[in-house]
């Protein structure tokens, strides 16, 4: 099993490598550009089997305990080692990336974005795949920040060069935002290193902070939460990620939505929440307040570009939507208990489901329209997909019911955790201060279902096609077979979350503890 897991973070490194090599004549297919679009296919393809299998070999009687390891001496100066390893935390993280990957390759081969050579393309898909998953699997201080840092160029180039109107702008305001967060990070990563003597991530959490003191803890929440909050990104850090969706292709949206965000939340999980337990309940009661703020301002930010003559981009309100949901990931991890925790693990993977599938939907409804200005789609010979490309439209409403939180989907069960949290957080937290929090998080539980609610009457509704007006295909093969399971896992984990609790609990518990359980 350890070799399967380092085969799956290098396999995309190699796979990007290959791409860059010219295809030997008989795979060749119809044209060059076939081939390499079908390599990446068949590179994700392989990885995202690959992790399938890891997760079948998983041991799940001990989610809590490392499993895949791999523990070798890379650096001896400065005590740096090559360890991954996989628990029922970062497990589910790795599958979910490999199959987003797989998915936006699948289809790329049938619709690839406007801009250069497929080759780069596809390698740089490839490039940012691995580093991704190496972020969910390494065990080593040094090596989670050079992952964290893989996937900045690639996404760069995706938004710079394969990206829509004012991609310049939005790839340039994506660097610059994620790099100053990363060299402060970086500098929080360092300090806790030297002070603790070990850059070992499972021996940090082994020791729950005791031999860093307090202040030492609270200047690295500090640092590290900042480089980590402008990833997930928390309000008010969150002012790239509106430009950098709108930008992109929508391959490129449904990555930074479905798997990138999730580093940041996955590091505060991973390395904060045990390494320096004192500095996080120090710092919980403002990180919730900042969570609550921007479940408020993503979603009246929401509702502004959905008002009839507000020319709202809908890829730029689905961006809006994720600052909200994803201050209910950042809710629950203040709340520092097993149910808040868990509801913010279950929260990341519901909104990777679910805001990819709408990402998926709206790049659809762009490519037909050839636009996604609401106030476009919603006029008089709008888009009204119920009546003109019905499965369309079907799966558009499903994908906004899912993300408004309605029971029995995937998106519920996050949010209600993260909630319930917040009712009783850790002993140490002012239980009055994370109760008005919960009530806000509530509140802004309707505001979101206002402003979906809002879209798909938009959006979807509307009178008959004209007379003589030319139709607009629905829902086609490739897209059918891109976006099903999506729909399926958001259908599974909305009727069954026990599947993904009863990995995460074990794991977040131990975590808590200081790996004592």
């Amino acid at each position: 099993m350890q070799f399967l897991l380092v085969a799956i973070v290098a396999g995309p490194l190699l796979g990007a490598a290959a791409a860059l090599l010219p295809a030997p004549p008989g795979l060749k297919g119809k044209s060059p550009d076939q081939a390499v679009l079908r390599h990446g296919v068949v590179v994700t393809g392989v990885i995202l089997l690959a992790a399938i299998v890891l997760a079948l070999g998983f041991d799940h009687d001990r989610p809590s305990m490392m499993q895949a390891t791999t523990d070798v001496s890379w650096i001896r100066a400065l005590d740096v080692r090559i360890h991954l390893g996989v628990d029922g935390i970062s497990l589910p993280l790795l599958v979910l990336t490999a199959l987003l990957s797989f998915l936006c390759a699948l289809y790329s081969y049938f619709r690839m974005p406007a801009g250069p050579s497929p080759k780069a393309f596809v390698a740089l898909l490839l490039v940012l795949e691995s580093g991704t998953l190496a972020t969910f699997a390494v065990l080593d201080l040094i090596l989670f920040f050079l992952a964290f840092e893989t996937v900045l160029i690639p996404m760069y180039f995706l938004i710079a060069r394969w990206g829509g109107e004012g991609r310049q702008a939005a790839a340039w305001k994506f660097i610059l935002y994620t790099l100053l967060g990363s060299v402060v990070m970086l500098l929080g990563l360092l300090l806790v290193g030297v002070k603790a003597g070990t850059f070992d991530m499972v021996a940090l959490a082994a020791d729950n902070g005791r031999g860093l003191t307090t202040s030492v803890q609270v200047i690295a929440v500090l640092a590290i939460g900042l480089g980590l909050a402008v990833k997930t990104p928390m309000w008010p850090l969150h002012s790239w990620l509106p430009d950098a969706h709108t930008a992109a292709p929508t391959v490129g949206s449904v990555l930074l939505a479905g798997v990138l965000l999730k580093m940041g939340t996955y590091g505060f999980v991973r390395i904060l929440l045990p390494v320096a337990p004192e500095g996080m309940r120090t710092f919980a009661p403002y990180l919730a307040a900042f969570a609550v703020a921007g479940i408020i301002y993503g979603s009246l930010a929401c509702l502004a570009l959905v008002r009839p003559g507000s020319k709202g981009d809908l890829k730029r309100l689905i961006a809006y939507s994720s600052v909200g949901h994803m201050g209910f990931v950042l809710l629950g991890i203040a709340t520092m208990t097993p149910t808040g925790v868990n509801g913010a693990l279950f929260a990341n993977v519901a909104h990777g489901l679910v805001t990819g599938l709408l990402f998926f939907l709206v790049g659809a409804v762009k490519d037909r329209y050839g636009t996604a200005d609401l106030d476009t789609l919603a006029g008089a010979t709008g888009a009204a997909l119920y009546g003109r490309a019905p499965r369309l439209g079907a799966l558009l409403a499903f994908a906004a019911v899912a993300s408004l939180g309605l029971p029995g989907l995937a998106g519920f069960w996050g949010e209600m955790l993260a909630l319930f949290g917040a009712f009783e957080p850790a002993e140490g937290l002012s239980r009055p201060a994370f109760l008005t929090f919960m009530a806000i998080g509530a509140f802004g539980t309707l505001l979101t279902a206002a402003y979906l609610l809002l879209v798909v009457r938009r959006v979807c509704m509307g009178g008959p096609r004209p007379a003589g007006e030319t139709p607009i295909a629905d829902v086609q093969g490739y897209e059918f077979a891109a976006w099903t399971p999506l729909v399926a896992l958001t259908v599974l984990a909305g009727l069954w979350p026990a599947v993904l609790l009863g990995l995460t609990d074990p794991a977040v518990q131990k975590l808590l503890a200081g790996g004592t359980r």
